[in-house]
Order: C-alpha cells, then sequence, then structure tokens
C-alpha cells in the first residue's frame, strides 16, 4: 500500500497566532515541531496498517518546515514547490493508494479557526459551484480526478465536521477547535496519539467509498480582498470579471480549474 499525505501548519494542535507560522518568529518553532510530531505520528499509524511505502509533502508557506530527521527512516519528504498546478499535492500521482491530509484548517470566511483562510490571505472566499472551497476540498478534488480514495485529515473541529459532511467515510482528528482569534486543544500528546490512532484504523477500512464525488461541471468563483486583483486576473482565459473584486471561471474538466489556480490564487 502506497500513502500519500499532505501536510500544513495551520491546523494543528493550539496554534492561533499568524506569528506562530512564520518561520521569521521565535514562536514558529514550537509549531514546527508541533506539525512535525502529527506528521510523524500519522506514518507510523499508516505504517502500522501496512503501508509499504509513505511520501510526505510538506505544505505550507515555504514548503520547508518538516524536520525530516524526526520522521521515521522508512518516509520519503518532497519539500519545496516544484511549480507544478498541484500545489499541495505535489508528487501525486495515480500509483498511491490512498491520501491522507494533516495540519489543515477552515476556509475563509471561518470562525471555525483563527487561521482560517484559502490558499493565500489576499482572498476573501473560493467558491467552487457556490460553495467556499477549503483547500482540503481543492485537493480532496485532485485526488478525486486521480481517482484515489482520501482515508483521513486531522485539523481543527469546524473543517472535520465539514469534511465528514463532504463524505462520512473519511477518519478524521479534531486538533483544536476555533473561538474566533482564539482556539481551545487537548493536550498534544493526547492529539498526537489520537492522530496515530486514527491514520491506522482509516487505512485497515475498505476506501471504496472514500472517493470524493467529482463534478461534471465547475463554477468557480473568486473574491479578492483588492479589486485591482480581481480586475487583473479576469484577463486569464476563461476568466470573467463579474463586480468590482470578483471574478468567476467555468470548466467541465477540474485540470483546466487547477491550471487556473496556479496563475490567479
Amino acid at each position: 500500500m502506497k500513502v500519500y499525505i499532505s501536510a500544513d501548519i495551520e491546523g494543528v494542535n493550539s496554534i492561533c497566532s499568524w506569528k506562530e507560522t512564520d518561520a521569521s518568529n521565535p514562536r514558529y518553532l514550537e509549531f514546527k515541531k508541533q506539525m512535525t510530531e502529527e506528521v510523524r505520528r500519522a506514518c507510523i499509524g499508516a505504517k502500522n496498517a501496512g503501508a509499504t511505502q509513505i511520501f510526505v509533502k510538506d505544505a505550507h508557506d515555504s514548503a520547508m518546515n518538516i524536520d525530516f530527521s524526526s520522521l521515521p527512516d522508512y518516509v520519503t519528504l518532497h519539500r519545496g514547490w516544484e511549480g507544478n498546478v498541484c500545489s499541495m499535492m505535489g508528487g501525486l500521482d495515480q500509483n498511491f493508494d490512498a491520501v491522507m491530509f494533516v495540519g489543515y484548517h477552515s476556509p475563509s470566511r471561518s470562525q471555525g479557526n483563527s487561521l482560517s483562510h484559502t490558499m493565500n490571505t489576499n482572498i476573501i472566499h473560493v467558491k467552487i459551484n457556490d460553495e467556499i472551497a477549503s483547500e482540503f476540498l481543492i485537493n480532496a478534488l485532485y485526488a478525486s480526478y486521480l481517482k484515489i480514495p482520501i482515508a483521513f485529515l486531522s485539523g481543527d473541529l469546524n473543517l472535520t465536521n465539514q469534511v465528514k459532511d463532504i463524505n462520512p467515510n473519511i477518519e478524521v482528528v479534531a486538533t483544536k477547535e476555533g473561538h474566533h482569534g482564539a482556539c481551545v486543544s487537548k493536550h498534544p500528546n493526547v492529539t498526537n496519539q489520537k492522530i496515530e490512532q486514527i491514520a491506522e484504523i482509516s487505512l485497515r477500512k475498505d476506501l471504496t467509498n472514500n472517493i470524493i464525488n467529482l463534478p461534471k461541471h465547475f463554477k468557480v468563483e473568486i473574491a479578492y480582498k483588492n479589486h485591482i486583483n480581481a480586475f487583473s486576473n479576469s484577463f486569464f482565459p476563461g476568466c470573467k470579471l463579474v463586480s468590482d473584486d470578483t471574478i468567476i471561471f467555468e470548466s467541465d474538466n477540474y485540470y483546466d480549474v487547477l491550471v487556473m489556480f496556479k496563475f490567479i490564487l
């Protein structure tokens, strides 16, 4: 069994400030360590479930956050950005048997995480077929495009509830509960152990029904905080300016959507 893990930081245990996500800030080191530990525990759970290959994508900011020496020696790590359209899912292809997400967070316009956003903080929202999209949804649809099931996700409680609404077969672990500008978390040792346990359980299950339904048509709406960005990006082929700060893009092919995201998010 070949397992792919995409890891972010804004959804790890007890993180609640943008300073804590920034490598230039002293507080970052604490959460770099926590991100690494949550990934490590997911890897151990995957290995215990029978995974023979585990591929981890560091998917936060510089994509150079995880302390590789702290991961098990059977793990392969993808650092940095290739520049391809799959972004946070770099290295994923049809040869994988399952996808897992660690440290993911609520989408923009959500109080479920003090760090809620979608792709970058210059965006008011990204909507796919009129629903506000999280980074999980954007990346999960790519996994579905490749026909790969999603086994597991860890992140804030609000996001885990959204994931269960999308597909109740995906196993989840809530690392914290967002309260507007704050968060409430159990002790990290509790969360870390839970990630290891549920990651293993998720991969021991039949994953036949864990592929997210891929819509036949995609209507993507992107609203920007700066109206100038909306106007400029409206010139990308297929995009249309529908208000001062909002553009729309439509396609029947999700790969086309990913190409658009690469250039205008």
